[in-house]
């Protein structure tokens, strides 16, 4: 009986998993990528990498700042004129997620890499 339980729990939380619902909220390009560790990384980045985003309620700057990390370094920020609906999710509890859209061989750093943001519901 116990096992069947497991089984069922198991079951169910891959269920609940594949029916998450992720929306796009953002595409846009990463700020700051010529200040951080984009350069770096740039060969070992890839199209679909997972990009973790964290909340800098601090931040002298910019009150909705959100820095983009790449395993665990950082890459740069949400662009500032696009980052207050991120910022207010995050603020709430809200679950997102953002990943490398393009990586582009640019001269300018603001076009160099594309990023999605994606709220999961």
């Amino acid at each position: 009986m116990r096992s069947l339980l497991i089984s069922l729990l198991f079951v169910f939380s891959l269920v609940a998993q594949a029916q998450s619902i992720k929306v796009l909220v953002q595409s846009s390009p990463l700020a700051g990528f010529q200040y951080y560790a984009g350069a770096v990384h740039w060969d070992e980045m890839k199209v679909g990498d997972a990009l973790t985003l964290v909340r800098e309620r601090d931040n002298s700057h910019d009150a909705n700042a959100v820095r983009v990390e790449w395993h665990g370094e950082k890459l740069g920020y949400l662009p500032r004129k696009e980052n207050r609906a991120v910022a207010a999710e995050m603020d709430n509890g809200g679950k997102v997620e953002a990943r490398i859209a393009k990586l582009r061989e640019q001269h300018s750093p603001w076009q160099r890499v594309l990023i999605e943001v994606f709220v999961v519901l």
